[in-house]
């Protein structure tokens, strides 16, 4: 990725897991501690030495890494190992991942282009060194020694507070100071999703095979002890938060900047305006702190929701009947929400389990205002947008990336993937391969050293092949290898990758391999990878060699008014062959928001007679107009 300038090269941006059991009501069988595995014992042992109930000590780390290790690489809120021990100078970065590459976040080539900051964060790990006279290495990368680190802090953390007891209920003000959690609104869901953890109880096997239980435990917490931490209230007032999730209002500025610029989003009157269809999963590339300066600054572009990783506090900025420039392709952006979380994607960093609770809470809630369907063809990462026109397919972004868990997430949305699982082929399927133990081998997650392998750590993705063996070349995607050559293992480069939750049809079988349609040819995967789902498909209609492909789904040019130039539609670098079939997500009309000026009511949305169909074309969607194809439906 390359930097561009600030303000013009930003406007150019802007126009479940396998052996996981969630358990309530009653106690886990098997879970005593002398009979665990070594997991299991590390959190015994660090409880009875540092005085730390162990419900409490496994809820909280549960809440943090879900027991996972993570072969020592930091979160993406700067902390490591299963107890989350933070450790900014080991993480250093800065910028955003609107900084990088050559995407506009707009989208919108009828506006011109426009295009920042590192912040201090907690070091526990200091203080957990200086507790138990452990380095800080040692702490970061032994998952013993950093579960006996973050009980020596929790026990501190009570001791400061003065209390003197052994009960679960009694240590709801360490758990809370624990979060890192800058207020008390913060602090206070971190805790009660830690006690509720308690409560329910939970079973899952670690990232490193460890089997590790939390017995179900009834509990009374104390939620009067966060009044003792000291922390600021903030006044949330954020317009739009789901119930019991605290959200704080950061409004993002709609500012006249003279000379017919303004910043940093559009008004809207969404969904009276136009539909709100999709949800679109961003990280930061930059800590939460330096986000929410960029999302304030009217120069900049701009996002609706922001979630920080330590303890999965929101912020909303932009009213979500607004449109926020933040997908890289406008008509996305006046269709769609915008969340941002907390991540180093680009770095390999892994994401805390607070903030994938946070963020389903909100998108659930979201998805339900909307009426959108919790599927992945409306709930999308970043990296599945699509470029607008062929000289922007390249510099698409590709965040969250691979290290996103999306079995989990949907798992937390209460939309598992797959949820009734059909046993014969039916022509699709859905990609959805054991995150814990797909450690597909990726590379460049260290910048300075491109070529090197990224750590070995789950992933939601996997490659195709140009043939149904392991060592097959990888496909070739002309839109980011215009010189034919095939994709690469990069961890940026998604032109023969698959994500968990997306669908497939089915061109062929071998053995242990299938094949799928994917950007015009054959790619092969693992059959373990998939599993058949059923749903529509389109193919081109008889006596069509191909049909075109579309970045965006903009209406014929007799629908625009006068005054209103035609915004071009222009087919992107690939062709759908007559003979291929790809899965069919929404039927979607044509339309554009014309918003070139900074007064709202001089906005105009076209709407024309040229109906689309969402596809799933490669890694990321496309359209392609009704007109042009078949919708079929699959079938046992």
């Amino acid at each position: 990725m390359t930097s561009i300038t600030r303000r013009h090269a930003l406007r150019a941006f802007a126009a479940g897991t396998a052996g996981v059991t969630a358990v309530s009501g009653a106690s886990i069988p098997g879970a005593s501690a002398a009979t665990g595995g070594a997991r299991q014992r590390a959190f015994a042992a660090a409880a009875a030495e540092f005085g730390v109930p162990e419900p409490v000590l496994l809820a909280v780390s549960y809440l943090k890494s879900r027991w996972d290790s993570h072969g020592g690489a930091p979160s993406t809120g700067a902390g490591f190992g299963p107890l989350h021990l933070t450790d900014l100078r080991a993480v250093a970065a800065g910028g955003s991942h609107h900084d990088h590459g050559a995407e506009d976040p707009r989208g919108d080539t009828a506006r011109r282009v426009l295009t920042p900051r590192t912040s201090p964060a907690l070091q526990t790990v200091d203080l957990a060194a200086s507790l138990t006279g452990v380095d800080a290495e040692t702490l970061r990368t032994d998952p013993e020694q950093n579960i006996r680190g973050g009980a020596a802090v929790l026990a501190h953390y009570q001791r400061e507070l003065g209390v003197r007891a052994d009960r679960p209920d009694d240590w709801y003000g360490a758990v809370a100071r624990y979060s890192g959690s800058s207020d008390t609104g913060a602090a206070a869901f971190f805790a009660d999703q830690v006690f509720a953890t308690i409560t329910t109880g939970a079973s899952r096997t670690t990232d490193d095979g460890q089997a590790v239980t939390l017995p179900a435990t009834p509990v009374s917490p104390r939620r009067e002890q966060v009044r003792a931490l000291g922390l600021p209230t903030i006044a949330e007032g954020a317009p739009e938060a789901p119930p019991g999730l605290p959200v704080e209002w950061i409004p993002a500025p709609y500012q006249d900047l003279g000379n017919g610029d303004y910043g940093n989003y559009d008004q809207a009157d969404r969904p009276n305006s136009q539909q709100i269809t999709h949800i679109v999963i961003h990280d930061t590339e930059c800590s939460y702190d330096e986000a929410i300066g960029l999302v304030q600054d009217p120069t900049y572009v701009s996002w609706h929701y922001t979630l920080r990783s330590t303890d999965g506090h929101v912020a909303q900025h932009v009213l979500t009947k607004d449109v926020a420039w933040h997908a890289g392709n406008w008509y996305l952006n006046a269709k769609s929400i915008g969340i941002e979380h907390e991540g180093f994607a680009a770095q390999g960093t892994w994401f805390t389990e607070a903030m994938y609770r946070a963020s389903a809470t909100l998108v659930r809630y979201l998805a339900g205002k909307y009426r959108i369907p919790l599927d992945r063809e409306h709930i999308v990462g970043h990296d599945n947008v699509p470029g607008t026109v062929p000289s922007t397919v390249a510099g698409m972004h590709w965040d969250p990336a691979p290290y996103w868990d999306w079995a989990h997430y949907f798992d937390l949305l209460g939309a598992p993937l797959s949820r009734r699982p059909l046993r014969q082929p039916t022509g699709m399927v859905m990609i959805k391969p054991d995150f814990a133990s797909n450690t597909t081998g990726y590379t460049g997650c260290d910048t300075s050293a491109p070529a090197a392998a990224c750590p070995a750590r789950g992933s939601s993705a996997l490659f195709l092949r140009t043939e149904p063996r392991d060592d097959a070349p990888l496909l070739s995607d002309p839109g980011l290898h215009p010189d034919g050559g095939p994709s690469t293992t990069g961890i940026s480069d998604v032109g023969s990758r698959v994500s968990t939750g997306q669908r497939y049809a089915v061109a062929e079988t071998r053995g242990d391999w299938t094949a799928i349609w994917f950007l015009g040819q054959q790619g092969w995967l693992r059959s373990s990878g998939v599993v058949p789902v059923l749903g529509q498909v389109v193919t081109p209609r008889p006596g069509l060699e191909s049909v075109p492909v579309y970045g965006r789904a903009y209406p014929e040019p007799a629908a625009y008014p006068a005054g209103i130039p035609p915004q071009e539609i222009v087919p992107l670098q690939y062709t759908l062959p007559a003979g291929q079939k790809y899965t069919a997500g929404p039927a979607v009309p044509g339309e554009y928001l014309w918003a070139t000026t900074f007064d709202p009511a001089q906005h105009v949305v076209v709407r024309g007679t040229t109906q689309y169909v969402q596809i799933q074309f490669g890694h990321r969607v496309a359209f392609v107009k009704l007109d042009d194809v078949l919708v079929t439906r699959t079938r046992p």
